[in-house]
């Protein structure tokens, strides 16, 4: 329990004073005690046990922000909103459970081999995590790691990867710490491993991908609008009003608003006001990102981005539209069965329909900006399947646009801000965010942050991002393959531990 609970720590930003080593140092505490614990166990329904503690306290410590929206803005009994939260985190952490009962049961007994095993499960646990029932990959042990060493292989193997090679030599360490000359050649591996991604991080950032035309001047707008005002109709005119000025006086190539900066459906919206907007960009050379629902409430409605531009003009309805492909499940779709649940909470919009995939970028002035709403950018695999889709530009440049309101002044903000670096990491390309209430930034190419505004404040960002083309690796094999290629190597590694695991017993 212990050691869950320091895995959710590396995913605060409580302890920042530590600088850029302590979440790796926190996850690593955190790895070392649970292999400690899994090595002293030969019972399998202990260690199934040990795995569902660690993994349960692992998510509801780095996860608990949930409760805020199922309780405050949801309107669920705080009782129920807990025992929900808790519920989703238990059955989460099965995974972890189910991948240390395999290791307990199938390992060796030699320390390289057992570390090899591990890694694989964990690779695989947290991947099974990340995609089951829609997924719900939020603090995977890989975005502790963005400012670590095994950042540089991040563009080439993503961010489970990353997780599990940590994983991986922390487990050789932790494994042959009872012998003197085992512990010295894990610890001597460690070194050489760290000491050559260390060297190869010293090469140009820019192994994968180029700059791209000349930089965008852009404004990114943080409304700081609370959850509980944002579709109150007492609040609407102020947010209305907010934004279109905002729109409306930004200077530069590029103006993005957060998602549902408008809130209303097209056919709810104020005689004039969209017509305002739209022609403001119709003309000249500037244009804009706008979060906002599109549809209606009988034919359906969507989570979308509009783009709007001179070149827009042209479209049939006049603006470029991004939908949300990647839904979150009881804020924006009901999955089968939980009606009941949903209308228990007090939510509007929910049950959205999903748009494609590999949807095409937006262009502004030679750059492609590739829109995510919210969560979306957790899903790297998902987005690379945008720089080899057909007969469409690749993306130059991330715009993800995001409400996290719903969650109040939590670490969720800083955790989401862990997952864009991420993503700028795995594909090497720059990330701006619009946020309403945080964080809303510029992150270039290798995960620096380069310009943000302060979290829960109102006002705009402006700032100049550089766009970059070519593909990562990452980018590559995932957008081809999906994560099936990792899947295949992690399954057979433990197919042939678990083997010859059997075959040394029989011999025995």
């Amino acid at each position: 329990m212990l050691a869950g609970a320091c895995v959710a720590g590396a995913f605060s930003p409580w302890l920042a004073v530590w600088g850029a080593a302590w979440p790796t140092l926190l996850l690593s505490l955190a790895v070392a005690a649970f292999v400690a614990v899994l090595r002293g166990l030969t019972s399998v329904a202990l260690a199934t046990q040990c795995g569902a503690l660690f993994g349960t306290v692992w998510l509801v410590s780095g996860t608990g922000w949930m409760f805020v929206s199922l309780n405050k803005f949801g309107g669920l009994p705080a009782w129920i909103a807990g025992l929900a939260v808790l519920a989703l985190c238990a059955a989460l952490s099965s995974f972890m459970a189910l991948m240390a009962a395999a290791w307990v049961g199938w390992r060796r007994g030699a320390w390289l081999s057992d570390g090899v095993l591990l890694a694989a499960l964990w690779w695989l646990a947290e991947w099974i995590r990340g995609c089951i029932f829609t997924g719900f990959p939020w603090a995977a042990s890989g975005y502790a790691l963005v400012d670590s060493p095994l950042a540089v292989l991040a563009p080439w193997v993503g961010v489970y990867a990353m997780g599990a090679a940590w994983v991986l030599m922390l487990s050789w360490v932790v494994l042959s710490a009872p012998r003197l000359r085992s512990l010295l050649a894990s610890s001597s591996v460690l070194v050489l491993v760290l000491g050559g991604l260390h060297f190869v991080d010293g090469r140009p950032a820019n192994a994968f991908t180029r700059v791209h035309g000349a930089p965008l001047s852009v404004t990114l707008l943080q409304g700081n609008i609370p959850q509980d005002e944002k579709f109150a109709q007492s609040h609407l005119i102020d947010q209305l009003v907010w934004h279109a000025q905002q729109l409306l006086a930004a200077r530069g190539d590029l103006v993005v608003a957060p998602e549902t900066a408008i809130p209303l459906l097209p056919d709810q919206m104020p005689d004039g006001y969209w017509a305002e907007l739209a022609g403001a960009f119709h003309e000249g050379d500037r244009a804009a990102l706008i979060g906002v629902p599109l549809g209606s409430f009988e034919k359906g409605y969507t989570n979308s981005v509009v783009g709007l531009s001179s070149a827009t003009k042209a479209l049939p309805d006049g603006f470029y539209r991004y939908n949300k492909h990647h839904l979150v499940p009881f804020g924006e779709f009901i999955p089968l069965g939980f009606h009941w649940f949903v209308q228990m909470m007090n939510m509007p919009l929910g049950d959205f329909t999903r748009g494609p995939r590999a949807a095409p970028s937006f262009g502004v002035k030679g750059q492609w900006i590739a829109p995510t709403i919210c969560y979306e950018d957790l899903f790297g695999e998902e987005l690379a399947q945008r720089f080899v889709a057909p007969e469409q530009p690749a993306p130059t440049l991330f715009a993800n646009v995001s409400n996290l309101a719903w969650f109040g002044d939590t670490v969720a903000i800083y955790q989401h801000l862990q997952i864009a670096r991420m993503r700028s990491l795995e594909f090497q390309l720059p990330t701006i965010r619009a946020t309403n209430t945080g964080a809303t930034v510029v992150i270039d190419h290798t995960a620096k942050v380069t310009a943000a505004l302060p979290t829960n404040t109102r006002g705009a960002l402006a700032a100049s991002v550089q766009g970059r083309a070519g593909n990562t690796p990452y980018a590559e094999w995932a957008g081809r393959f999906g994560l099936w290629p990792m899947v295949a190597l992690a399954s057979l590694a433990v197919l042939a531990l678990r083997r010859r695991s059997r075959g040394a017993a029989a011999s025995l």
